[in-house]
């Protein structure tokens, strides 16, 4: 029976691997802790695919050339390599896109390709997420069954780059739209939160929603020496 590995360590995916690994279709490790991903540890277990669902950390090579290791990346790659693709997505006026599942190489996001699945960019970043770990682990669950060969990808290539947590801030003058947009694709867990800068004051914006010409938010509002920048 063969061993697989899935590193993550987001929520949503953390539930979704307890929702729906099953033993029967081999032995399965979860690795939560960037401290465990060792190359010790993983000859142990010897893994036939490690899975990387939203990993924060760059994966030493030693690791990529050893085992045959798949990340997930919510791109039609090659357009969209790089980071930060769900907000990249969205402030590009994209509605749909495309989960893909390619071999990590040492050049970020340019692997070939195992499988492409569709996905909505519709509700806050938690909700986008959260479909998103549903889809991964359906996707796994298909290479584990079918082994795909991957293919080498084609095509003009895009880059993102990772946003940093000023980008969160909202300048004057921002559409409705952008608004509404800027502050729902910043509304997950650990992200920086849309915000607005006071001279004195910041103010986070969260799940927001929209009806018509109007938005509505919950906000918090900090006095800025006592913000945690």
């Amino acid at each position: 029976m063969n061993n697989y590995v899935v590193a993550t360590i987001k929520e949503w995916n953390i539930e979704q691997y307890n929702q729906n690994i099953d033993s029967k279709s081999g032995n399965w490790f979860l690795i939560d802790d960037n401290t465990d991903l060792t190359i010790e540890n993983l000859r142990k277990i010897n893994p036939k695919y490690i899975f990387f669902p939203h990993w924060s950390w760059i994966v030493p090579d030693s690791i990529l050339n050893e085992f045959n290791c798949i990340c997930f990346h919510m791109t039609d790659v090659p357009y969209g390599r790089g980071g930060s693709p769900l907000q990249n997505l969205i402030i590009r006026g994209h509605k749909n896109t495309k989960l893909t599942a390619l071999k990590m190489t040492n050049v970020l996001d340019a692997g070939p390709v195992y499988l492409k699945c569709d996905l909505e960019l519709t509700g806050s970043a938690t909700d986008i997420f959260t479909k998103s770990a549903a889809l991964t682990f359906k996707m796994i669950k298909e290479i584990v069954t079918t082994n795909p060969e991957p293919i080498e990808q084609t095509g003009e290539v895009t880059e993102f780059l990772r946003r940093t947590p000023k980008d969160s801030e909202i300048k004057p003058n921002i559409s409705l739209e952008d608004f509404y947009n800027t502050v729902r694709m910043l509304d997950a867990e650990t992200y920086p939160n849309a915000y607005i800068q006071l001279e004195h004051l910041r103010l986070n914006f969260t799940q927001i929603s929209k009806n018509g010409n109007e938005l509505v938010a919950s906000v918090k509002i900090f006095e800025e020496e006592k913000y945690d920048k």
